[in-house]
């Protein structure tokens, strides 16, 4: 089986950027960067993380805006702040250099059994065995599990183990997670070009089309959330998520969730006054948007609202900053808020018309 996976993989492995590199860090961000997301999704953010951080003493030093900045977009934004801090780690602890034994890489921020398999195997060529979605549908369908995979986790990193190459246990591990993506896909498998077909449980017994079972997802709750984009002059109020919150450390406009009996105006006036200590009054509503989150979705609605009066201050967020519309850019936003950005410059660029065409008629 391992012979007819590796000559499988010559034939149809996928080039993939940091395959062609054995330097731990790179592999490491990689891997990271895969924990949830698609590969296509990964490459253009990796090509552009390791051109900006291309060392660990690199991402140590960076502050952490940078950090998220270059991971906006991503999602699970945790990831980036364990790498950050984890980078920081290994700069006091092992003088910025990657570790080697397991168990300092598993002590390691955001660093599970699945990744730091993932980047021993391949970049030390160690025999750590690995145990992502792919890999995990793939030994399932191997031995038809006829139990959830997440059920019998202990078994599956059994025969990840067991079946492991120990000679060449980076291509190996490679090997298994192609297959698992290209050809034992969860729909439609592709059993005919499988180099183990006649090893796989589940196709000899006709069970590859139903096999793994899932546990039913329940419903992802709704929320309705109203936000305010304050102007003062020319600028905009944003301000910084609290570490303890969900997408900490990334900025946004203020707001939050309606409460029963409210309206969505009434509640961004109520929010930015505890949130920021700030009066403003609403003057017009500028979008309403959906957004999903993987645990919950979202409507946002967006209020254009001017100052009137009180000092911003920080009373349930990190910081609060006045910044010019061309400036926001420069600040990682979550999804849902990057979502607002077309109509907010729309609506500056139809008041600064609006004004022009007023001027213009001026004797």
């Amino acid at each position: 089986m391992r012979e007819s996976l590796g000559r499988w993989y010559r034939a149809h492995g996928r080039d993939l950027p940091w395959r062609h590199t054995q330097d731990p860090y790179a592999i490491w961000v990689s891997e990271v960067m895969l924990q949830q997301t698609q590969v296509a999704t990964v490459i253009p953010y990796f090509q552009r993380w390791m051109q900006a951080l291309p060392r660990i003493p690199d991402l140590a030093a960076a502050p952490q805006q940078r950090v998220l900045k270059l991971w906006e977009g991503l999602g699970y934004y945790r990831r980036a702040l364990n790498l950050h801090k984890a980078a920081q780690i290994l700069m006091q602890e092992q003088q910025g250099t990657f570790p080697t034994d397991l168990e300092t890489v598993l002590a390691l921020p955001g660093i599970g059994r699945t990744t730091a398999g993932g980047i021993l195997s391949a970049a030390f060529n160690q025999p750590v065995p690995i145990l992502d979605g792919n890999v995990k549908r793939v030994l399932a369908r191997l031995v038809a599990l006829q139990h959830p995979p997440a059920q019998c986790l202990p078994l599956l990193w059994q025969l990840s183990e067991q079946v492991l190459d120990p000679v060449q246990p980076r291509r190996f591990n490679q090997a298994l997670m192609d297959l698992g993506a290209t050809v034992c896909r969860p729909k439609q498998p592709r059993c005919g070009e499988c180099p183990w077909q006649a090893e796989c449980s589940a196709y000899n017994r006709g069970q590859h089309h139903q096999l793994p079972m899932s546990v039913p997802r329940p419903s992802r709750p709704h929320k309705q959330i109203a936000v305010a984009i304050v102007l003062r002059g020319k600028e905009i109020l944003i301000d910084q998520r609290l570490e303890t919150s969900m997408l900490s450390g990334l900025w946004e406009f203020p707001g939050g969730k309606i409460e029963p009996g409210e309206t969505a105006a009434e509640c961004v006036v109520r929010e930015v006054k505890e949130e920021i200590g700030i009066d403003i009054e609403v003057v017009t509503e500028l979008a309403t948007i959906e957004h999903a989150y993987t645990h919950f979705t979202i409507t946002l609605i967006a209020f254009i609202c001017r100052y009137l009066s009180g000092e911003a201050r920080p009373l349930q967020c990190t910081e609060v900053r006045w910044v010019r519309p061309a400036e926001l850019s420069k600040f990682p936003f979550p999804g849902a808020n990057q979502k607002l950005f077309p109509y907010l410059h729309a609506w500056l660029a139809e008041q600064r018309g609006a004004l022009d065409s007023e001027s213009s008629r001026d004797p």
